[in-house]
């Protein structure tokens, strides 16, 4: 019978004959001796490893020839052909690596293999499911929202096996893991209100809860006239609050976190203070 094997397995044929009351050998040729078998041989087929490095199936043809030998007379037989077609390994390509921010939409993943003259699957494994995609699954992999509802960023290890089919015969290969890195929403500590006297200095930190990145700060203030600019970058810092009237003048800031990791940037919800500066008793 012909034979459909993967790269890499061990590959066994006896010959047999109806004929009995004498000796039957048998010699054989291989038309395509890169399969792992020799080009010619007596006897059964030895067990060899087949071999295929290629990306098709590979075809080879074997002729055996009987003869019959009984009372030191030998009758050569009619050649029967068989072949052994030895599939390639399977292949996947390598998938890109993705980072995003929690919430965002992933680029859809779309598996792909150089193995040709056959069907290639795809079955995969996800080491965090938490970041809203499923423990297992087989096929292309569909753009779904990223979750990290931590204070840190999260990665999955996503294991992609690839199966090559090709006439019945299924052989795995060699798995591809990628990585889908998901940041945390960036998150600014709401600032405690202040209130000051005119010609009082005051300045303003700011934290957050995230770890594992950096998280920077722009801030912009409603009312530059208490002594403070319009907008900015990171921390407040020391500065003498103005107000030569004769009531309290409110500044409202508004501070909008952004969280940066594996250089990708997300920003946050921002928190709003006021910084109240009382004018001079008089």
């Amino acid at each position: 019978e012909d034979q459909v094997v993967c790269n890499g397995d061990d590959v066994n044929v006896d010959f047999e004959s109806a004929n009995s009351g004498g000796s039957t050998t048998f010699e054989w040729t291989n038309d395509t001796p890169g399969i792992g078998l020799a080009a010619s041989g007596s006897g059964d087929l030895p067990t060899f490893t087949a071999i295929n490095s290629g990306s098709s199936p590979i075809v080879a043809t074997v002729t055996v020839t009987p003869t019959f030998e009984n009372g030191g007379i030998s009758s050569e037989g009619d050649s029967q052909t068989f072949t052994i077609t030895v599939n390639p390994s399977s292949q996947v390509n390598e998938v890109e690596n993705q980072i995003l921010c929690n919430s965002d939409e992933t680029a859809a993943i779309v598996f792909s293999t150089g193995n040709t003259s056959g069907t290639t699957t795809y079955s995969w494994e996800n080491d965090t499911p938490s970041i809203g995609l499923a423990a297992t699954g087989s096929g292309d992999i569909a753009s779904f929202a990223a979750v990290n509802n931590s204070t840190s960023p999260v990665t999955a290890t996503i294991t992609v096996t690839p199966t090559y089919t090709n006439e019945g015969t299924s052989c795995t290969g060699p798995t591809e893991t990628f990585t889908i890195t998901v940041n945390p929403t960036a998150q600014v500590d709401d600032p405690q209100d202040q209130i000051i006297c005119n010609a009082e200095t005051t300045s303003v930190e700011f934290t957050t809860q995230n770890t594992g990145g950096t998280t920077t700060y722009a801030w912009i203030n409603d009312t530059p006239a208490i002594g403070l600019a319009e907008f900015g970058n990171g921390n407040i810092a020391s500065f003498a609050g103005v107000n030569e009237g004769t009531s309290p003048v409110v500044a409202t800031l508004t501070v909008t976190p952004t969280f940066t990791e594996n250089g990708i940037s997300c920003t946050g919800p921002a928190e709003i203070f006021s910084i109240t500066v009382n004018p001079t008793g008089q």
